[in-house]
């Protein structure tokens, strides 16, 4: 597969059928590991992993996933490179050009992983930023596919915050027919100009209440309330108890619904622990497919 985008930094960069092949490789690629089957795909590729902010999934994800592929993962912290010092994003994304083959980076402004990938001569992959987190949805469309056996025709109900995460969860509904229905409180609507676009390929619905998102839904998704760019602001009044993900909303969904958390999740808080524990909940394979969904990403950027 050659993909059009050199990198991919929001999801809408990929093409309908380019996202749904990626998805179908990393489900091929997850049965191919649980079979023993491994391939060095990546042998003697080197990708720089960049965090200026915490990482338990995203940074364990692609490490492991370079390391089942034959590649090489570097884990550079902000405080190990010389932009701590001041030397500019943009001449930090020309040299790490010359030494890697694919550079990761978990930003706080997504500014910065734009400018980085502006000035890289090879592939960058976002691995969170304020306004989008594309690889977990890239694990989120996965695991839908797993569990329902398809995409298109489904509907998801997004609950919460409309964050950076929901931001990227609306692209890959519209780009795989799904229908999303999202609710938040006042003021935290997820941005207009996503919904706008997104608008034109599936039926995005925006309210206040809950209730009425979750009515009928295939697929509940939640995120935290605070998430890693707010944690100065108790936000938790503005959207407790309304907009909790408990067990008598997940009965307002498909009896046959799944729930999703990208994590970490607040327990007691965005959701309880009986619908995070239920039958119901997909998360740590949701959790897993990080890995398989990554790695399918990598092998497709590097086009190999």
């Amino acid at each position: 597969m050659k993909l059009k985008t050199k990198d991919l930094l929001t999801l809408n960069e990929l093409g309908n059928a380019e996202l749904v092949e990626i998805i179908d490789n990393a489900i091929k690629m997850k049965k191919d590991l649980k079979k023993g089957i491994s391939k060095p795909l990546l042998k003697n590729k080197t990708l720089a992993m960049i965090f200026q902010k915490p990482s338990t999934r995203t940074r364990v994800s692609f490490e492991t996933g370079m390391f089942q592929l034959g590649g090489h993962a570097l884990n550079l912290s902000a405080d190990e490179l010389q932009l701590k010092r001041g030397e500019t994003i943009e001449d930090t994304s020309k040299t790490l050009s010359r030494y890697v083959d694919l550079i990761l980076a978990r930003v706080y402004s997504h500014d910065e992983i734009e400018l980085l990938a502006k000035n890289s001569s090879i592939p960058v992959m976002n691995g969170l930023s304020d306004s989008f987190h594309p690889c977990q949805t890239l694990a989120d469309l996965m695991t839908i596919q797993e569990k329902k056996k398809k995409l298109a025709g489904l509907k998801l109900a997004w609950i919460g915050d409309g964050n950076n995460v929901c931001n990227s969860m609306i692209y890959g509904c519209a780009k795989t027919g799904i229908e999303i229905s999202i609710a938040t409180p006042k003021g935290y609507e997820p941005n207009p100009n996503v919904v706008k676009e997104s608008s034109k390929l599936t039926d995005v619905k925006l309210s206040n209440h809950p209730e009425t998102a979750v009515r009928g839904a295939d697929v509940v998704v939640t995120d935290t309330f605070v998430s890693i760019h707010h944690q100065t602001t108790d936000r938790t009044n503005d959207f407790l108890p309304h907009f909790q993900v408990n067990s008598s909303l997940m009965k307002k969904a498909s009896p046959s619904a799944i729930f999703m958390h990208c994590l970490p999740a607040k327990r007691g808080q965005e959701v309880t622990s009986e619908v995070i524990d239920g039958p119901q909940s997909v998360i740590w394979d949701e959790a897993e497919n990080r890995l398989h969904a990554q790695k399918a990403l990598m092998v497709a950027l590097l086009r190999v």
